[in-house]
């Protein structure tokens, strides 16, 4: 019996991982999307692939069959480094109309030249110059099913793809063991969710294997009690000593450099105080139910951004070049969201036009997209304050680490009951901590105090507050 021989590499070319921008040099490979011998079309996504910001799919720039595929699932690849080969696709291939509206496309050198045109004309929202967008008007003349005929009589050999935005539902999906050509999506236009493949694992049958013998548990099935977006992580290897060894990703590797980086540049400091947010917590109980009205966290980021007006010193970073402290116009508010990643810092842009209601919906925006793994590498390195929640993990402060190259850090601890003295009696009120971190090289305590005063005053005295901004 012979081997099957790998694919014909006739007229060859080989696509180089992309400069993926932010700077980054380096890329996982998570998943390829395609197989050696597989005939793709320009534009289709071929393999998924994770930087320190974010995982995104890699579209093809070439047409033809897959000749090679240059790295492994979980191999880290350089910008520049052959990512796969693309060979001419067959005279078979080539006999059959190829594009979707009835046009044959015989030639991929000129299907590859003719989406470089439409890419420089603008036709998309690209990836650093090698994709369009699902959904242009570019994508819908190039792109069909894979390795379908519309002349042949036989059904199609694979089933049309389903529709999934997020990278991290895919791998979501592979490593709960369900079959996404199975669901229907519940997102807009039938975009399969994080939601559909969760139900959908939870209602296979996982207690036995058709043999009878006990079923193996997916690596990766997101745990009953973890935090909300978070990903439960398959163990690794126990080596011979009993330790266990889990090589950092991409994503892994930023967050160290930037934390490892603040913490060696930046003098910080951490002051904190005990607030009455009994009204605030009113206020937001009285607009519940009601339409487009706010929630506790987008009053306490319209306070943040009122106070940040107030001390501009706190939205800046610090030219150490030239020894300058640089105040920004633009109040892009950092919000700490734990996503299945890790820890991100999406920000809601130019938050110091915006009202409470405004915020509320930009914040519940970014938040969402953050859990899906959609957050964009522009939003993850825009902020210039953050603001963290970590009443979310129902603890009540914590020492932050700046999130370099800012200068502060404000987090709001859990609201809950305690006794508080007011008007010289004792009452239940409810209670928060804040806790702000700053770069002590850009101002001393008395503006750090201030600050903070500014924000917990008008958490005491929201309706006031608010009429004043």
């Amino acid at each position: 019996m012979t081997a099957p021989s790998r694919p014909s590499t006739t007229g060859a070319r080989t696509f180089l991982l992309p400069d993926l921008g932010e700077g980054l040099t380096e890329a996982e490979i998570v998943r390829w999307l395609v197989a050696e011998g597989d005939l793709i079309e320009v534009d289709q996504p071929v393999v998924e692939v994770e930087t320190a910001k974010a995982v995104v799919e890699v579209p093809s720039p070439h047409a033809g069959r897959v000749a090679t595929r240059h790295a492994a699932e979980g191999t880290t690849l350089d910008v520049g480094a052959p990512l796969i080969t693309v060979a001419a696709p067959d005279a078979a291939d080539t006999a059959d109309p190829s594009a979707v509206d009835g046009t044959a496309t015989t030639d991929p050198v000129a299907a590859a030249e003719t989406y470089r045109e439409e890419e420089r004309a603008g036709s998309g929202n690209v990836l650093i110059g090698y994709g369009t967008k699902p959904g242009s008007t570019a994508a819908a003349r190039h792109r069909r099913p894979r390795n379908s005929r519309p002349s042949a009589p036989e059904p199609p050999t694979r089933p049309s793809a389903p529709k999934v935005a997020s990278p991290l539902v895919r791998r979501l999906a592979r490593d709960s063991g369900v079959d996404l050509s199975t669901l229907r999506g519940t997102g807009p236009d039938g975009v399969i969710t994080r939601q559909d493949v969760e139900a959908a694992a939870r209602t296979r049958p996982s207690a036995t294997s058709p043999a009878g013998t006990p079923a193996a548990r997916p690596a990766a099935v997101p745990s009953e009690t973890a935090a909300p977006g978070t990903t439960a992580v398959p163990a690794a290897p126990v080596a011979a000593g009993g330790e266990r060894r889990v090589p950092l990703n991409g994503f892994r590797k930023q967050v160290a450099a930037v934390l490892s980086r603040s913490r060696a540049e930046i003098p910080e400091a951490t002051v904190w105080v005990d607030v009455d947010a009994t009204p605030l917590w009113e206020l937001r109980e009285r607009g519940r139910g009601r339409p487009g009205s706010p929630g506790l966290m987008a009053y306490v980021a319209r306070f943040v951004v009122a106070a940040l007006r107030e001390y501009p010193v706190f939205n800046a970073r610090l030219d150490t070049e030239r020894q300058e402290i640089v105040e920004l116009e633009r109040i892009n508010l950092g919000i700490a969201v734990q996503s299945p990643r890790g820890l991100v810092v999406p920000a809601v842009t130019d938050a110091q036009t915006m009202t409470a209601a405004t915020l509320d919906a930009a914040i519940r925006d970014v938040t969402a997209r953050a859990l899906r793994g959609e957050s964009t590498p522009a939003e993850l390195s825009a902020g210039t304050f953050t603001l963290n929640n970590y009443g979310a993990f129902r603890v009540d402060g914590s020492a932050a680490i700046i999130n370099h190259p800012q200068v502060a850090m404000l987090g709001l601890g859990r609201i809950i009951d305690r006794p508080w003295v007011v008007d010289g009696a004792l009452a239940v009120r409810k209670v928060a901590q804040l806790s702000f971190v700053f770069d002590h090289r850009v101002c001393d305590g008395g503006a750090a105090a201030g600050f903070m005063r500014a924000v917990a005053d008008a958490m005491e005295d929201p309706l006031s507050a608010l009429a004043r901004l």
